[in-house]
């Protein structure tokens, strides 16, 4: 299997700022309008994708090229504005302390390394972490994003409290910047009277199932979120009571002009598409001989059902899907499935929609049979007795089924958990467009743009933003949050869609003047 960066030379072309004319080149006092809007006092709500979180961190550089960030510069050309703060961290390497020990799970950003082979592949930053959670901040603060946040854990009060974080309660990001211990963000958020606000909410909603393998449960039909465990999809009902909450609140606040985001395809992004899952790449001797291994795991099967009393006809029909066939060049993987009564072991080959995430041990695939089989010299013993006519003893035929080596459930999405995801997004994004419609707001759709730049990139004046991982543009180094020129094209989408719905002329931001990943420690 290749590894899925190719040639660090190709990445070079897509870090490199270009330097072309702005798109909108007159700043002249007077040239824009805010047309029916009020930029004045701009707060955003959201989660990672509004905080700029990047590179699987929320360091310096990614809050200061945050969307929100932008679009506050952008405003500031039409309209006098007060000042757009944000709780800015401490440090450009990323990840967490608390009182000076790091937190588990938060680390330093992804930079481009090369790896044993001299392959370009993402590393961790070497940098020291410097951004302690107990060092509270002082707001208010204008882009009141927190990462990892849920659609219902905005309204959550005491989500910033020091104590409940111990008990893993609460979300160490507020922690750092909530006004107190027991307020909540939309609290916190309509306590500065916002005049417009956008709101990006939902994503992870779904998104922490999806980039989890589908190891969490689709709550759809279950309206306790106090029950829900953190992989699992936020039933739509509780979904859209929480976002209409959110919307009223900031209304009511003020903020009668606003955006709202919807929520994009998340199996769209470079964390399910750059590893693919026929990359089992297989000599035609190792596919004879993993054809006649699961041969073998039929024949095994077949024996032993009949040993159940199962008819031999019907013990041969279950186990011939055991039976798979591969041949020379790329073959899909084999991937770990529930046993049910039509497929007792457990296991199938992927079928061609079905995704593997980006996270998964390329080296497991490559060398170890992760993905077809795990096949020891014990188990070529009892193959060999078998191709003899050989009655192998039940411990050896039990050594051949275990040797089958599926994907896991956390490494791959199959077809079931990507129907879940696409309902749910679904679900979602027709909450957020009837809100947009009956309150007279902006209607941004990232869905259609995040589908633009996957079919057929987004071209700008320097070159196209697509989705591939590394040299696209578009994702970061952990394949799911933006890179700065990520997060400008999602600036301008707002910006356009603001200007249509409010007669403005926010001018759009050249995006090749935003960078896209790291190479080195800087």
């Amino acid at each position: 299997m290749k590894n899925y960066i190719k040639y660090i030379g190709i990445l070079a072309l897509g870090m490199v700022a270009c330097e072309p004319e702005f798109e909108n080149p007159v700043d002249e006092q007077g040239a824009y309008t805010n047309g029916e809007a009020d930029f004045s006092n701009y707060v955003a709500l959201g989660n990672s994708l509004t905080a700029g979180y990047a590179d699987g961190t929320l360091y310096l550089s990614g809050q200061q090229n945050s969307y929100p960030n932008i679009l506050a510069q952008q405003f500031a050309k039409v309209q006098e504005t007060d000042l757009f703060t944000q709780p800015l961290v401490a440090d450009n390497a990323g990840g967490l302390l608390l009182n000076g020990t790091q937190l588990p799970g938060y680390n330093t950003r992804l930079v481009l390394g090369v790896d044993e082979q001299l392959n370009a592949a993402p590393r961790n930053y070497g940098g020291a972490i410097t951004t302690d959670v107990s060092n509270i901040l002082s707001g208010p603060f204008n882009n009141m994003a927190v990462p990892g946040a849920k659609s219902y854990e905005l309204l959550a009060p005491g989500y910033g409290s020091m104590e409940a974080l111990q008990m893993g309660l609460a979300n160490p990001y507020f922690v750092r910047f909530a006004s107190s211990p027991n307020t909540s963000i939309i609290a916190d958020a309509v306590a500065q009277n916002p005049t417009f606000f956008t709101l990006w909410i939902g994503n992870n909603d779904v998104f922490l199932y999806a980039v989890s393998g589908g190891t969490g449960v689709d709550r759809t039909g279950e309206m306790d979120p106090t029950q829900y465990g953190r992989n699992d999809i936020t039933d739509p009902q509780v979904f859209a009571g929480a976002y209409s909450q959110l919307v009223s609140s900031m209304i009511e606040a003020g903020a009668e002009e606003g955006a709202l985001l919807n929520i994009p395809d998340v199996t769209t992004a470079a964390f399910f598409n750059t590893v693919p899952n026929n990359a089992l790449e297989l000599s035609a001797e190792q596919a004879a001989g993993l054809t006649g291994y699961f041969q073998a795991v039929a024949g095994i099967f077949t024996q032993f059902l009949m040993g159940q009393q199962v008819p031999a006809e019907q013990a041969q029909a279950i186990a011939s899907q055991y039976a798979i066939t591969f041949t020379e060049g790329k073959n899909r993987f084999i991937i770990d499935v529930p046993e049910t009564q039509t497929n007792p072991l457990g296991f199938r080959q992927m079928t061609e929609e079905e995704l593997l995430v980006l996270t998964i041990n390329q080296t497991a695939l490559r060398q170890q049979g992760y993905g077809s089989a795990a096949i020891s010299p014990e188990v070529m013993e009892v193959l060999g007795i078998l191709q003899q006519g050989g009655q192998p003893t039940q411990e050896q035929a039990q050594l051949v089924l275990d040797a089958v080596n599926g994907i896991d459930d956390k490494d791959a999405l199959d077809q079931s958990e990507i129907e879940s995801i696409s309902a749910a997004t679904t679900a979602y994004n027709q909450t957020i467009s009837q809100l947009a419609q009956a309150n007279g707001l902006a209607l941004v759709d990232i869905n259609d743009l995040a589908s633009r730049v996957d079919s057929e990139g987004i071209p700008f004046d320097g070159g196209v933003v697509t989705s591939t991982f590394a040299t696209g543009g578009l994702f970061s180094l952990d394949g799911v949050h933006f890179t700065p020129r990520g997060y400008a094209l999602v600036a301008n989408s707002i910006i356009e869609t603001v200007n249509a719905t409010y007669n403005a002329t926010v001018p759009t931001v050249n995006i090749g003047y935003y960078g896209t990943i790291t190479p080195s420690n800087d």
